[in-house]
């Protein structure tokens, strides 16, 4: 066997076959909140360029055309489209899964309904800080937390599943146990907390950004938490990879077995498409982001275009953008990412090694395990 037939062989192994499962839409930039750790660094008023109502409609016609995936509708505020009842219903009777991200703070009894009647699957409301003073300041304005909390008690009562995100820093890692009982006394569903990436306004918070250390006692404490609430609380750790390297690391200590694919644990809810958890990085594998204005891209921290939908069809966005093809070949990651025993299911996360270097295939500088090639090496 040829040195290019052992590499070639090699590649096919680590190479992901795309498997579209969810998709992140920034159907508006605008906001009403000035949040610190904002990606997008929204602010309210009108961005030039969005797509429009009729553009909207034909980019889900395109989504269909490669598959059903959960539909994430986000921003900046989404409720402040005012077509966004007429995307959602849209999609929705195309045979889509649509779920919402929001700031929670524009939701009147009259919305809380017309999203049950959508419907709308699940909402997902931000809470960062389980005491007004704190959430206010984080967001930029007095009295958003409750006014979050109103909207989500709204939407509790109109019979619509709620989520909880956390974007979790210095600032709030010691409020987690908190925000979990937040959480729960809210009836939510699940928990998401969301390890920063300092990209757009949350390049501001990099001074207090966790240190790897503090992510894996982090990732630590969801694990525990998870195996303690078992199906009353689904927790899903997002921009953190490596918690398929602990899960797996932990329920070999626990006597417990994970798939190589991931678990998809029960819930309340049964609703799998948006509780499973498949793999660390689902950048151009199954997981994609379209921004205000139709471009792709692998997720909404990784600044990095695979194409526009004003320019060419989402179909063949998705299956033949370079950026795509790259994050699918394993083989292409380096560093210690590289070599690691679990990149298959992890992969390191591709947006915080590309603000870190500039090269979104480098090592994740967030983890702290060392492969076992390199131990061995040493």
């Amino acid at each position: 066997m040829t040195k290019e037939t052992v590499r070639e062989s090699r590649r096919e192994k680590e190479t992901i076959a795309p498997n579209l499962r969810m998709v992140a839409w920034e159907i508006t930039r605008s906001c009403n909140l000035f949040c610190a750790h904002c990606r997008s660094s929204s602010t309210a008023g009108a961005y030039e360029g969005e797509l429009s109502t009729e553009e909207c409609l034909r980019l889900i016609d395109g989504i269909l055309e490669v598959g059903k995936p959960v539909l994430i509708l986000t921003g900046g505020e989404p409720l402040l489209r005012q077509d966004f009842f007429q995307i959602a219903k849209y999609a929705v009777t195309q045979g889509l899964r649509v779920v919402m991200g929001t700031n929670g703070t524009l939701i009147t009894d009259e919305i809380a309904l017309k999203l049950k009647q959508t419907p709308v699957s699940r909402v997902a409301v931000s809470i960062d800080f389980p005491a007004a003073e704190l959430q206010d300041k984080f967001r930029g304005k007095a009295g958003a937390f409750e006014e979050a909390v109103s909207g989500i008690a709204r939407l509790r009562q109109a019979g619509v599943e709620v989520q909880i995100n956390s974007t979790i820093t210095r600032l709030n890692m010691n409020y987690l146990n908190e925000l979990l009982d937040f959480a729960l006394d809210i009836g939510a569903t699940a928990f998401h907390p969301f390890m920063l990436v300092p990209t757009g306004r949350g390049k501001g918070l990099e001074a207090v950004e966790m240190s790897p250390q503090e992510y894996e006692q982090t990732l630590n404490w969801v694990y525990d938490k998870q195996k303690e609430l078992g199906n009353s609380m689904f927790f899903k750790p997002t921009d953190a990879p490596h918690y398929q390297r602990i899960m797996r690391q932990r329920g070999r200590a626990d006597n417990l077995q994970v798939s190589l694919l991931g678990d998809k644990p029960a819930t309340k809810s049964g609703n799998e498409a948006i509780n499973s958890i498949t793999r660390g990085c689902l950048a151009g594998t199954s997981f994609c982001f379209i921004s205000h204005r139709g471009s792709v891209q692998g997720c909404g921290y990784l600044d990095v275009e695979a194409g526009n939908i004003r320019d060419t069809n989402f179909r063949q966005i998705w299956a033949n953008a370079t950026l795509f093809r790259r994050l699918r070949d394993l083989s292409n990651i380096k560093g210690k990412c590289g070599s690691c025993e679990y990149k298959i299911v992890c992969g390191g996360c591709r947006a915080r090694a590309y603000e870190s270097t500039g090269d979104y295939l480098e090592a994740e500088p967030y983890c702290i395990y060392q492969p076992s090639t390199l131990r061995k090496n040493s």
